[in-house]
């Protein structure tokens, strides 16, 4: 019972793991806003890429 204790204290007080979750938190709370605005606003992006597109094209028709 005492190797049992001994062992749950000794991970208990282990922070190993503790940097590479706290960079985990860092970058979901900036990928789950990104993705919820562009998820939001995918239509306008949608629309907005394709008429990039199409002046890229035009400008590449017109070259001389």
């Amino acid at each position: 019972m005492k190797n049992i204790r001994k062992i749950l204290v000794r991970l208990h007080r282990c922070e190993r793991g503790a940097e590479g979750l706290e960079k985990l938190l860092i970058m979901a709370a900036i990928v789950l806003p990104l993705l919820g605005v562009l998820i939001f606003f995918r239509n306008d992006l949608i629309e907005w890429f394709e008429s990039l597109w199409t002046d890229v094209q035009d400008d590449a028709d017109n070259l001389p």
